[in-house]
């Protein structure tokens, strides 16, 4: 398998989707105060994603897509204020909120892989960029079945997402195919840090708001 076919077989094998939280999500088991809680833990990491990717787009200032790629995740945030807000967390709330401790450790984790080698960054973006389009319409399905949220406000990150990071995982797999032979071990390790960072951010959601699942 090249790096791209391996670091794909460990997303598929690390997937967000099969985490029990999103399981829970997909099957109608939250609460709205289980959302709450996940709208702000998960804030810590989408306010942070915009640095994430510049620092990635400074390590090769002639990509312009990854440039592109900043500005957008930038753009994004305000849809995801309006989100937790459909849920009935205010702006304040949200801003104000730090973050569990191992929430903070993931957060840092994915924010570290950005400061590592230009290959590594590139494949722990991969592997945090490339499910997201089908984790979002899994969201937004369980969104508007089981909890009659269909508004704008409340499904708009998602659908956004939906689309773009279609585009973003793109622009690391074209780089990713490009890659050395003598960087790939290197870059393969990112992208399952990558993986386990993401993952323990969904066990502090888990661990704090529901506890264990049923």
């Amino acid at each position: 398998m090249n790096i791209v076919q391996r670091i794909d077989s460990e997303i598929e094998k690390r997937s967000l989707l099969k985490h029990s939280f999103y399981q829970m999500w997909s099957e109608g088991k939250l609460t709205i105060d289980h959302l709450k809680g996940y709208s702000i833990e998960y804030f810590q990491l989408v306010k942070e994603i915009p640095n994430i990717v510049d620092h990635v787009a400074m390590k090769d200032i002639d990509n312009s897509e990854i440039a592109k790629s900043a500005q957008e995740e930038a753009e994004h945030v305000e849809p995801w204020v309006r989100f937790a807000n459909a849920l009935g967390v205010s702006k304040t709330v949200l801003l104000d909120s730090a973050g569990t401790e191992k929430t903070n450790a993931a957060v840092a984790e994915l924010a570290e892989l950005a400061n590592g080698s230009f290959e590594e960054a590139v494949a722990a973006m991969y592997a945090y960029e490339m499910e997201l389009p089908k984790i979002s319409r899994s969201k937004i399905d369980g969104l508007k079945k089981f909890y009659h949220m269909d508004s704008e406000d409340a499904t708009k990150y998602f659908e956004i997402h939906e689309e773009a990071d279609v585009r973003h995982a793109q622009i690391w797999r074209e780089i990713l195919d490009k890659i050395p032979a003598e960087k790939q071990e290197a870059a393969f390790a990112a992208a399952v840090e990558s993986l386990k960072a993401q993952n323990m951010l969904l066990d502090s959601v888990q661990e704090k708001y529901v506890g264990t699942y049923c």
